[in-house]
């Protein structure tokens, strides 16, 4: 004998999948608005290779 009746457990497992959907459609939908391309800075290429080699104008060979 269970304390739970059945129906009462078929209605919490409805709830919950409903909630389920709701969150992905809403995650789904926030996704598609602010990710829907990547951001890639003007002159990315440049930033880059100062930051790693650093700037060119600051750095002086001497021989």
């Amino acid at each position: 004998m269970s304390l739970v009746p059945k129906n009462l457990n078929k209605r919490v497992t409805r709830e919950i999948a409903i909630i389920l959907i709701i969150k992905v459609a809403i995650l789904l939908v926030i996704k598609n608005i602010w990710f829907d391309a990547p951001t890639i800075p003007k002159n990315f290429d440049n930033q880059v290779a100062e930051r790693i080699a650093g700037s060119t104008s600051q750095t002086k060979e001497t021989r």
